[in-house]
């Protein structure tokens, strides 16, 4: 069984800021969340390193990079390491750096089961950091 799952990267007001469609194969129609959130980080990575640029456009800032508009930009061109991303990215979620929303439903653990198919919308809403405090 396969389901392709759109995904959507949004600013916290609501910005759409990337969009991701990425092809699962599933053995069942539900995922933890902390499987979503690995596999689309290594689609993105994958994606990224087939095709290695200076910008990379991912859930979580890569170590060495600068944020940017839409994206990051690296150093040099240089591949990503797909379990530091990912490591990264669960620690992110854990630390409230993003939201996740399937369908209009905000999920906040990353051991809940999550219902994916074909007309399931998946959201990360990054949230911007405030400076000062």
């Amino acid at each position: 069984m396969s389901a392709v799952l759109r995904i959507v990267d949004e600013s916290s007001t609501g910005e759409q800021l990337h969009e991701l469609t990425i092809e699962l194969r599933l053995v069942r129609e539900k995922m933890s969340v902390r499987e979503l959130i690995t596999r689309r980080v290594r689609a993105e990575v994958r994606l990224h390193n087939a095709r290695p640029t200076e910008m990379y456009r991912g859930l979580v800032q890569p170590r060495e990079a600068e944020r940017v508009l839409n994206g990051y930009r690296l150093a040099k061109t240089a591949q990503i390491d797909e379990a530091a991303q990912t490591a990264k990215a669960l620690e992110a979620f854990q630390q409230n750096g993003f939201l996740l929303l399937v369908g209009d439903e905000q999920v906040d653990d990353l051991d809940a089961d999550i219902v994916v198919g074909e007309d399931v919308k998946v959201s990360f809403v990054k949230l911007v950091q405030l400076i000062g405090g």
